[in-house]
């Protein structure tokens, strides 16, 4: 820990830090933060503004409530790391998405406090406009499932520090039978929003392509602002993405990063911390200090060990294994493991959801992909091969040669 403090008094090991977190945590906010953190961050604000804008294209905006890294993400499609429940860590549905955007609408529109029930009520109101229930969408609280839904959206909103809790507990309120009074901080609801453009500059007839159009950037046909947008491109990719593989590239960014590589990697690597693998397949930013990515592999737990021996399993198989074959497998290692695994892991069908957790961690990380069907068929990619057993080596001791001295064994046995 000693040389770790002598480090971070460093100037340059301070700014890493203090990209480091911000990469963490794109909305710091004053007051919700650690004060060591954010007087860090603050203080080298000017040094991320400039690295992120030249090498990201991302603006960094900072003031003295908060600190904000507006990442465009290189995949508006990407679904494979959604939002999630802060207490129960459950990832958020299509209709806890329409909540947050219904409730964050009718917060910019309120008082500086405000209730859940009237939150709540304002989003039941939200929700019946005509555009939205001919897209299918209805809410309403009639149920406790609904109200949990509600609440998982406040929990979120408690997290970014878009409301601070002033009275009451969430729980009296799903019971229905109490409320909670919040204070609402427009400030942070402002810079919530990371595109390109706004949402009312938007044509509605563009339909499924409005989400990519809300991060869409024009490129000026010339070559300086071609090379400088597939850098940018390339870096947020390696930066945002647990691996980036080659054959997803178009061919203009295969040549880019392959004349530009060991400079991309470099400035990265110098800034952030972060160290490349590459490998013929793609390329992976890893870091060492485990501390910028929300999925970890290997972890602790049953559900972590469970998907380290199925990604195993899956990097095994020749041409792919069904989600059949791996609900079978689960119930052999359930059973294999069953002295220090979760008691329900043996339970009858538990093998479904446990898989399902599983593959969801797998393809977050890009480690398969999913052929979906009546038994959907799942395909090793080409990065789970360093999850793999390889077979055990065993080295015979070298022969002792007569008239070895004394230093000469001590240096066979550290060896």
């Amino acid at each position: 820990m000693r040389g770790r403090a002598v480090a971070d008094d460093v100037p340059e090991a301070r700014r890493r830090r203090a990209a480091r977190l911000l990469l963490a945590r794109p909305l710091l906010v004053a007051g919700l933060t650690d004060a060591e953190t954010y007087r860090l961050v603050r203080a080298y604000a000017a040094d991320l503004r400039e690295w992120f804008d030249r090498e990201t294209g991302w603006q960094v905006v900072a003031d003295a409530h908060t600190v904000r890294l507006v990442k465009l993400t290189a995949d508006p499609y990407d679904g494979t790391h959604p939002a999630r429940d802060p207490r129960s860590r459950t990832p958020f549905s299509r209709q806890r998405y329409v909540l947050t955007c219904l409730a964050l609408a009718a917060l910019e529109r309120a008082d500086g406090q405000i209730t859940l029930g009237r939150l709540a009520e304002e989003v039941v109101t939200g929700a019946a406009e005509p555009a939205l229930a001919a897209a299918g969408f209805s809410f309403a609280l009639d149920r406790r499932e609904r109200r949990a839904d509600m609440v998982a959206v406040v929990r979120l909103l408690l997290h970014w520090g878009v409301l601070r809790r002033v009275a009451g507990d969430e729980e009296a309120y799903l019971g229905a039978g109490g409320d909670v009074l919040y204070d609402v901080d427009r400030h942070v609801i402002a810079g919530l929003l990371a595109a390109s453009r706004g949402p009312s500059m938007i044509d509605e007839s563009t339909g499924p392509g409005r989400l990519a159009a809300l991060t869409l950037e024009v490129v000026p046909d010339v070559d300086d602002a071609r090379n400088r947008a597939l850098r940018q491109r390339l870096t947020r990719l390696l930066l945002e993405q647990p691996v980036v593989y080659h054959d997803e590239l178009s061919e203009a960014e295969r040549a880019y990063l392959t004349s530009q590589r060991h400079a991309l990697l470099t400035r990265i690597t110098q800034f952030t911390g972060l160290v490349a693998e590459v490998r013929a397949e793609g390329i992976a930013m890893v870091d060492p200090e485990d501390e910028l990515t929300d999925v970890r592999m290997p972890a602790e737990g049953m559900q972590s060990h469970l998907t380290l021996l199925l990604a195993e399993h899956i990097g095994a198989g020749d041409g792919g294994v069904r989600v059949s074959e791996l609900h079978r497998r689960t119930r052999e290692l359930a059973v294999e493991h069953r002295s220090y695994w979760r008691k329900h892991a043996t339970d009858p069908g538990a093998e479904v959801e446990l898989v399902a957790t599983a593959l969801e961690a797998l393809r977050a990380l890009k480690l398969i992909r999913v052929e979906q069907g009546g038994d959907p068929l799942v395909l090793p990619r080409p990065a789970i091969a360093r999850y793999a057993l390889a077979a055990p080596t065993i080295r015979e001791p070298a022969a002792r040669r007569v008239g070895t001295d004394k230093s000469d064994r001590s240096r066979e046995s550290v060896r």
